[in-house]
């Protein structure tokens, strides 16, 4: 089955990228959950556009991947988050939240998918966060949750 790639799915392709599948990962999986459509002659026309919203949105070269890392490892990025008295958290961090924090600290815009979380963080601290920017470049920097008052 041929489909094409409408989100990053690691170790098959990036947007926009056509790729034969087994039917059933395609039809069970990619399909469902939204990672790709089905290949015809008029989708094939939507490649030149899903390309080109990535580009937007994506790190340029490798030059723009590592100022994006000096900025990011320069960066004091803080979340504020519910937690208990023993520093224990309700419920964890999630990706969305951090890229959030990064924003707001000032930072550039991130792509939730591309972060590597730790583990699950479920108490306050400060935690080491990998950001895969380029395929040869990953920026890391520290998230410091703190108990909201």
């Amino acid at each position: 089955m041929k489909v094409i790639l409408t989100q990053e799915v690691s170790g098959l392709g990036t947007p926009g990228d056509v790729v034969d599948v087994k039917d059933g990962y395609g039809r069970n999986y990619l399909l469902p959950q939204g990672f790709g459509i089905r290949w015809s002659k008029g989708a094939e026309k939507e490649v030149t556009n899903i390309k080109r919203a990535r580009g937007a949105r994506e790190i340029r070269d490798l030059g723009h991947a590592n100022e994006v890392k000096t900025q990011l490892q320069s960066l004091k990025v803080s979340l504020q988050v519910r937690a208990g008295d023993g520093g224990r958290l309700f419920g964890s961090v999630t990706p969305a939240e951090i890229v959030d924090a990064v924003k707001a600290a000032g930072g550039p815009s991130l792509d939730r998918r591309r972060l590597e979380l730790p583990g699950h963080i479920k108490s306050t601290g400060s935690y080491p966060v990998k950001v895969k920017l380029h395929p040869e470049v990953t920026a890391t920097f520290d998230v410091n949750v703190n108990r909201s008052k």
